[in-house]
């Protein structure tokens, strides 16, 4: 009777289907992981099962946490593995093709044994090769199987007459039936099962933690101007469930914020190529030579208290992610759900006999809370939240009143009309999520805006509708630019100059009430405003902040100071340049005495290049004259009677020689003196600086 009961238990334990936990908490991110909770009970000796997608595999092993309490340990994690195709495929005698023909197939195959039905004939025998036969004349192409029978007969058979083929070696069966299955397990989606055993044997709650892929969380505001000008904020979170399993009464929390988070694969074994390696035993031995010592060695290394160096003291548990943990810790007290409420009715027109529609605040309860989770921020929905699979919620998480004024924005200027827009300042005490804000004035729609995630304090311009009735018209002007600073180093000349810029932007109000309009005024590297304080400044803009009266026209200037330098290199440039910058106010005495006295050795370089070109031009002359001179003797000299003439040109050419000499004489001297004034000039340079 003992031995049939513990029969029996043996069976019953054997034929147990493990426990599957419900999702008890979600934790929804921005960048595209959500982290899950399961919780339950298992009974003595039940293990637990969780499912997963095979893409989800990586992300779970490497996030999985477990905690058991009631005393139990869990003795081991199990989950259905998943062997590359590539290597699984490898393991087989033979290898199908995506368009291999079975000729190809089989010829893998040589010497199985191979059955063939033609008709009421059945042939066996064991495959010699197998190939296919392309087309000829008239022939279409075919596969020829060749087959040694029983008999040794070696026998050609056609594949395609075949009516049937079977493989009589069931072991052979069976590598096929398995390598068809193993390509049909490759593309299937199923799940993977993760099992959580225990060694414990007593009734106890276990809990599971782990991030998987999830769709982020998207978030809409409705922001609602009262007749008084004040303001509600309404917000709401956008949830998808697409895991494929129902959310019952789970604690649901969004979390703003994106982590670092990316994809490890964990999941399909690695293999590792090995490298090979062979004794040298038929290698002849070679003399070895031994390096000599340099430093004597004291003592034996050791690690840390007498340790092995890089061993692994312990092991370190997971812990849950920051917003997980926080979710079953943090204070869940609830920051004010409404404010001040807009009091919008269904308003009946007693003379037209037509109710008129009003936008009111939703009723709703937003009892979100919201604590700052590290570097992020996150809402936990009051009340447990149902969303069945495949379906998608909206819930709310803010309801509250928010320091707001309506302004009008002018960014962009290709338009002569500003935008209407509204002062966000995040008064909510919590971190407001980026998204869409429908916009609701008088109870009127009044247009739609985008919003970054604003943090608590931070304030925020949204711009919702185009004010056709302001216009604005720009004018540009510009100075000319005045010199500031001169300077001289090393033979770089440097002017820093400035001009003045001015934008005049008119405004005309058309409508007949008051506005206040924000002017952006661009940014620009190496400007200085001038005349105008900005109320703030971005990244690429001023802000000025103009008053508008009903009906009014408004002019405003801007105006900013261009600093800009130009440098010119000394030896490139003529005195006159240099003087017209001696005599600038700017230049102190003593700069003024340096430049002065560049100026003048440039001056006197200058003249001396005057005189080298002066005689340059009358040596030309001259060598003209004695051309003409020589060729009036030549001319002469053939012609009877005109010894007289050619003496003549005979002494004015030995004058112009005298003239020739002087002038050569003359131009190496302006030589020699433009080598010593250029090198005095070049010392100076070196040597001056202000």
């Amino acid at each position: 009777m003992m031995i049939r009961t513990l029969f029996g238990l043996l069976w019953g334990a054997a034929l147990a289907v493990p426990a599957e936990l419900p999702v008890t908490q979600v934790v929804l991110y921005k960048h595209g992981v959500g982290f899950f909770e399961r919780a339950g009970t298992l009974g003595p000796g039940e293990s637990a099962r969780l499912d997963f997608d095979a893409a989800e595999m990586n992300d779970v092993l490497k996030s999985l946490t477990i905690e058991e309490r009631g005393g139990g340990r869990i003795s081991g994690i199990r989950y259905d593995s998943m062997d590359p195709l590539s290597h699984t495929l490898a393991q087989f005698p033979f290898q199908i093709g995506g368009a291999q023909p079975l000729s190809g197939m089989l010829d893998q195959l040589k010497g199985a044994r191979l059955e063939l039905k033609y008709g009421s004939e059945t042939v066996d025998g064991s495959i010699v090769n197998a190939r296919e036969i392309p087309a000829a004349e008239n022939q279409p192409a075919r596969e020829q199987l060749t087959l040694m029978l029983d008999s040794g007969e070696l026998r050609n058979l056609d594949l395609g007459a075949a009516a049937g083929i079977r493989f009589p070696e069931p072991r052979l069966q069976q590598q096929f039936k398995d390598y068809l299955a193993a390509l049909a397990a490759a593309r299937s989606k199923e799940r993977r099962s993760v099992y959580i055993d225990s060694t414990d044997a007593r009734q106890r709650a276990v809990t599971a933690s782990y991030m998987v892929p999830a769709p982020v969380w998207k978030s809409s505001y409705r922001l609602m101007f009262t007749e008084t000008g004040k303001a509600v904020l309404e917000g709401w979170a956008i949830v998808d469930n697409t895991t494929g399993e129902d959310w019952t009464k789970v604690g649901l929390s969004l979390v703003s914020g994106r982590p670092i988070s990316f994809i490890s694969q964990l999941y399909a074994p690695r293999y590792v190529n090995r490298p090979a390696a062979e004794l040298p035993e038929d290698a002849a031995a070679r003399p070895v030579l031994h390096e000599g010592g340099y430093q004597a060695t004291l003592g034996t290394a050791q690690g840390p208290a007498g340790g092995i160096i890089g061993g692994i003291v312990g092991a370190v548990p997971a812990q849950a992610p920051p917003a997980a943990k926080a979710t079953r810790s943090m204070n869940r007290a609830l920051l004010p759900t409404t404010a001040e409420r807009v009091t919008v009715e269904e308003e009946s027109d007693a003379s037209l006999g037509q109710p008129r529609l009003m936008a009111t605040a939703s009723s709703i309860v937003a009892g979100a809370s919201a604590d700052a989770v590290g570097e992020l921020f996150e809402y936990r929905i009051a009340q447990p939240v149902t969303i069945r699979k495949n379906e998608s919620a909206m819930l709310p998480f803010l309801q509250q009143a928010v320091d707001t004024r309506k302004l009008l924005i002018w960014s962009d200027h290709s338009s002569e009309h500003p935008t209407n827009a509204a002062e966000l300042a995040n008064s909510t005490g919590m971190v407001l999520d980026g998204g869409p804000v429908t916009v609701y004035d008088g109870g009127a729609y009044g247009g739609e805006a985008l919003m970054e995630t604003l943090k608590a304090g931070d304030k925020r311009l949204i711009s919702y509708a185009v004010d056709l009735g302001t216009r604005i018209t720009t004018a540009f002007d510009s100075k000319r630019s005045v010199v500031r600073e001169i300077h001289l180093n090393r033979g770089v000349f440097t002017v820093k100059s400035a001009a003045e810029e001015t934008a005049t932007y008119t405004v005309r109000n058309v409508d007949q009430k008051t506005k206040t309009l924000i002017i952006e005024h661009p940014l620009r590297d190496g400007y200085t405003l001038l005349n105008q304080k900005p109320m703030e400044k971005t990244a690429a803009n001023y802000r000025f902040e103009v008053p508008l009266a009903p009906g009014a026209t408004k002019v405003f200037a801007v105006s900013e100071e261009h600093v800009f330098d130009t440098a010119y290199g000394v030896a490139n440039v003529s005195a006159d340049f240099l003087l017209a910058y001696v005599h600038n106010r700017d230049l102190s005495e003593n700069s003024r005495k340096q430049l002065a006295r560049i100026v003048e050795k440039e001056q006197q370089i200058s003249d001396n290049n005057a005189a080298i070109d002066d005689a340059q031009r009358q040596v030309q002359g001259l060598n003209s004259d004695e051309d003409r001179l020589r060729r009036n003797i030549e001319s002469l000299n053939r012609v009877s009677g005109q010894q007289q003439q050619v003496q003549d040109y005979a002494r004015q050419l030995g004058a112009v020689e005298q003239q020739l000499t002087a002038l050569r004489d003359r131009q190496a001297e302006l030589q020699r003196k433009k080598t010593a004034l250029q090198h005095d000039l070049d010392e100076m340079i070196a040597a001056e600086s202000f």
